[in-house]
């Protein structure tokens, strides 16, 4: 099981959760921003003197087949064994990236995932997922492999731009709306202009062990672990868009806008309640802005959710919801359906 490390003290967790994990040689996997602002604050851990470091390109872009070849490469020329320890100090990209290269460097190496971003800590460090996207895919090509430990400190949070705040959030959004009316009603309610940490620190965690009980229930997402998929079959095929586009969108904005979808299909297919579907995209609008499709588009996002992983055969299939908490897997719909889907989607955000 993983082990989630709620971090007061981050020099002393991260140096004690490697000493947890019997190792030959150490490794530090960075991009060239975590390498930057990161790293220098694990600089006062006697381990980290012998450690080498890994720095792969920033950004969701270079989560390729082309950085994990150099992740492997590195650690080969480096003198790896099938004992080394990886430490993946990122967001989402570098643990996806990382966790994917000790999946399948010598059949599998141990590795911990310390979250620097807030979208990693609540969604990408978690539950085990890990992989790169490949030929115009989001997370193509992967597999489950879980980090020994996630270590989550608020320390990094500050060091956040309010984009990469609200990439993260949307993820918690999703949580809440997965998991009960108390957390939804929280969650929106918290006072972006105040940047209060102790706050999103406390309802990161919350959101953190909501995920952390799906995963355990259902680790290879064969039936409620599916929950975790609300909103995403939207998000990744908007996402796939963008990247196609040149215009790549952080992955938590993805989501938020995938929500608007999926949300209505839930009002429509499932009955979720209109005043929920409301206040949930008056929200997201507010915060979120728009990702700008047309109809001619609408085809093409057929096409790439029809491709997505989660399906079988030529049916794309969502999570919807008939309520906050009351979670229906394994959801389809029609391709016209789906257009006025859309229809809602761009007459919500203003397009």
């Amino acid at each position: 099981m993983q082990q989630i490390i709620k971090s007061d003290h981050l020099i002393t967790d991260v140096e004690k959760a490697i000493q947890n994990i019997r190792h030959d040689k150490l490794f530090i996997l960075t991009d060239e921003n975590t390498h930057t602002h990161c790293f220098p604050l694990l600089a006062g851990i006697p381990l980290m003197r012998d450690a080498k470091e890994i720095v792969i390109p920033a950004g969701d872009t270079n989560k390729t087949i082309e950085n994990l070849t150099r992740v492997w490469q590195l650690l080969t020329e480096n003198g790896a064994t099938r004992h080394s320890l990886l430490v993946n100090l990122g967001g989402g990209m570098v643990t996806d990236l990382g966790g994917f290269a000790a999946a399948t460097f010598k059949r599998g190496i141990s590795y911990i995932n310390i979250s620097t971003t807030l979208l990693g800590a609540v969604d990408a460090a978690v539950g085990g997922k890990t992989g790169i996207n490949f030929e115009g895919y989001k997370n193509e090509i992967g597999s489950f492999y879980p980090s020994e430990a996630v270590i989550i400190s608020s320390d990094f949070f500050h060091t956040l731009s309010h984009s990469d705040i609200l990439s993260g959030y949307a993820e918690m959004i999703k949580h809440a709306l997965i998991h009960s009316t108390a957390e939804w009603e929280e969650v929106l309610a918290y006072p972006f202009n105040e940047a209060d940490y102790s706050k999103l620190n406390e309802l990161v965690f919350r959101s953190v062990n909501i995920k952390q009980d799906i995963v355990e229930k259902d680790p290879y997402e064969k039936n409620i672990r599916k929950a975790l998929n609300f909103g995403h079959t939207t998000a990744h095929a908007f996402e796939s868009f963008a990247m196609n586009s040149e215009k790549p969108v952080p992955h938590g904005y993805a989501v938020a806008w995938g929500m608007i979808v999926e949300l209505w299909l839930s009002y429509r297919l499932c009955g979720f309640p209109k005043e929920k579907l409301q206040r949930s995209v008056r929200f997201i609008q507010e915060h979120y802005g728009a990702f700008p499709i047309s109809c001619d588009d609408y085809e093409t996002l057929y096409e790439i959710a029809r491709h997505d992983k989660k399906n079988i055969g030529d049916t794309i299939h969502f999570t919807l919801l008939s309520d906050i908490g009351d979670v229906q897997i394994d959801q389809t719909t029609d391709k016209e359906l789906l257009f006025e889907a859309f229809d809602f989607y761009r007459d919500s955000v203003g397009l």
